[in-house]
């Protein structure tokens, strides 16, 4: 089963790239500029040169699910949030439906159910979030939706927790964890229509992400 990845070059897109390849999972990564190929050649990644903004249709030839990493970044404006966080991923949810994919799997945020609770600076991301997952619910294509807390660049401990219960309130998760977990979830292909909060934690992640 390929995967395609959006947002394969950005922080966690690319540490789930190296885990996957060296779990021999078949993968291939959207990126924007042919300037960033070499690197996931290197890791004997197949890729798709394709703009979020433009017509990104022809990267879901051969693939059977998608992961939907993107993200505008943090040094962006409101503007660019629309277009990537909400409108790229409502897009991408639309050519999975004309393509006949399998599974979506969108990494969301864990403030994303509440945008007016997030930090005033976050709240246009996480109301974008809200809207691009409640599309994708709708959608009709069956699909995960992973909320990752507030992200670290801690090294991956592979324990995690899918509750702020579990872990006293504490409301962070480091990328590679992240990373780790999504490696997990494409590997699970009976999971469908589910939806986990994700932060750093006790549990092994097998054990959590059931």
């Amino acid at each position: 089963m390929t995967t395609l990845v959006i947002g394969a070059n950005g922080q966690i897109g690319h540490q789930f790239c190296a885990i996957a390849a060296k779990a021999g999972l078949p993968i291939k990564a959207m990126i924007r500029h042919e300037d960033q190929r070499a690197w996931f050649t290197e890791q004997g990644i197949d890729t798709v040169i394709a703009d979020l903004e433009g017509d990104f249709r022809h990267a879901f030839e051969g693939c059977d699910q998608v992961l939907f990493t993107a993200g505008s970044g943090p040094h962006t404006g409101p503007d660019k949030t629309l277009l990537i966080d909400l409108y790229a991923a409502t897009r991408a949810v639309d050519a999975s439906r004309e393509f006949g994919i399998q599974r979506f799997l969108m990494v969301s945020a864990l403030r994303a159910e509440n945008p007016q609770e997030a930090p005033e600076k976050l709240r246009p991301y996480m109301a974008a979030k809200f809207a691009a997952d409640a599309y994708l619910r709708s959608a009709g294509v069956p699909y995960l939706i992973l909320k990752p807390g507030r992200l670290t660049d801690e090294a991956a401990s592979e324990r995690v927790a899918t509750s702020l219960e579990e872990t006293g309130g504490e409301n962070t998760v480091s990328r590679a964890n992240v990373a780790h977990a999504l490696v997990h979830l494409v590997k699970a292909s009976d999971l469908i229509d589910r939806e986990f909060y994700l932060l750093d934690g006790e549990r092994e992640i097998g054990a959590a992400l059931r």
